[in-house]
């Protein structure tokens, strides 16, 4: 029988030879960790066009300009963008969000109105996204924006002062469902619209007054470029008018919806000759805020001066004195406007609607009757 020869005897791994395995085998994975995703802003930094044209282009918008897309889409191939496309179409016909945009988180009416869209939402399994813009068109292009990348079913949006619908369109996109919340944009006719009762509201809030015996009443707060401010206005001046009172242009008084603010522009409904013996204001965090002036000039509200407010927050019923307002259910409104985009989104194809809600006078201490 012959005997195969004696294999060579394995060479023993040194530690060098181990430490170098194991260094190409990590060598790899090292390098895939540490490289960073690159960003819609990374793109649009490098081109200098908006984020929100990168996230246009990459969503197969109309709106871009094709020397601009080619721009983007060149860009996107250089930095190696990666784009889950197919993840993305398939969150646009299920996504399972809604976008919330209010003008003013830090007032309590929409405290109350988001509280009540994301209950109804979530009935409906669906998620909120929340964004604030604080009042700035500017920041609500931006919120917008990286709200959009999302890809929600649908956006509810009350807008900051100063928008229109052209600045609106190219973030929304054409397709966008947007239901517009209290605030009428110029040439928004295709998209839906819930709003409360505004002039209404306030020629109650005015005639009760009147019938209290007041006759040299203000309209204090909000500005004139939003909508709402100018129907409750218009409310306040036509029940002046129909019950024969003057309308003194100098009580008209604008100030931003905030208490702090309002406490600070009291001083101007107390001038040189006659004063205004009540006020109808624009909600009710201004007339907290007017209150507040109200009595660090000695006067008691409800007493030396009749106050009104709109929207019925929460604290309206428990200052001191409580708060005569306008009552519009601002977490029912919240509800409501949940129901009407989710009922946009099953039926794209109807006619935009247009949906007043009512308000009811709910009446309290602050307004009493005129001075002696």
């Amino acid at each position: 029988m012959t005997r195969k020869p004696p294999s060579s005897p394995r060479k023993p791994a040194t530690k060098a030879s181990v430490g170098d395995a194991a260094a190409a085998a990590k060598a790899p994975h090292k390098e895939r960790g540490a490289r960073r995703n690159v960003t819609l802003s990374d793109i649009a930094n490098a081109i200098g066009v908006s984020r929100a044209t990168v996230s246009l282009v990459l969503r197969g918008s109309p709106l871009v300009h094709a020397d601009t897309r080619a721009l983007v889409e060149a860009e996107l191939k250089r930095q190696d963008y990666v784009y889950n496309r197919a993840a993305a179409n398939l969150r646009r016909r299920t996504s399972s969000s809604v976008a919330l945009v209010i003008n003013d988180l830090s007032n309590p009416f929409f405290a109350e109105f988001a509280a009540g869209v994301d209950e109804a939402l979530g009935e409906r399994g669906y998620v909120t996204l929340l964004g604030s813009t604080g009042e700035s068109p500017q920041r609500q292009q931006a919120v917008l924006s990286s709200l959009m990348e999302h890809s929600p079913a649908g956006v509810i949006l009350s807008p900051a002062e100063g928008s229109d619908a052209a600045m609106l369109r190219p973030v929304l996109g054409l397709r966008g469902h947007v239901l517009l919340f209290n605030r009428e944009l110029d040439g928004a006719d295709d998209w839906d619209f819930l709003a409360l009762d505004n002039e209404r509201g306030a020629r109650m809030a005015t005639e009760h007054l009147i019938g209290l015996g007041h006759r040299r009443i203000a309209f204090f707060g909000g500005h004139a470029e939003s909508s709402s401010c100018r129907q409750r206005r218009a409310g306040f001046q036509a029940a002046m008018a129909r019950a024969g009172l003057e309308v003194v242009p100098g009580w008209l008084i604008e100030s931003a919806p905030t208490r702090l603010e309002a406490a600070s522009r009291t001083v101007e409904l107390f001038g040189e000759g006659a004063s205004p013996t009540a006020a109808v204001c624009y909600n009710d965090t201004v007339a907290l805020g007017l209150m507040l002036g109200l009595a660090s000039r000695g006067i008691q509200p409800g007493k030396g001066f009749a106050v009104t407010g709109f929207d019925d927050i929460p604290e309206a019923s428990v200052s001191m004195p409580t708060l005569t307002t306008l009552s519009v259910a601002p977490r029912e409104r919240g509800r409501q406007a949940a129901t009407l985009l989710l009922q946009r989104v099953d039926k794209p194809d109807a006619p935009a609607a247009r949906t007043i809600a009512p308000v009811s006078l709910c009446i309290r201490e602050s307004s009493g009757s005129p001075r002696t």
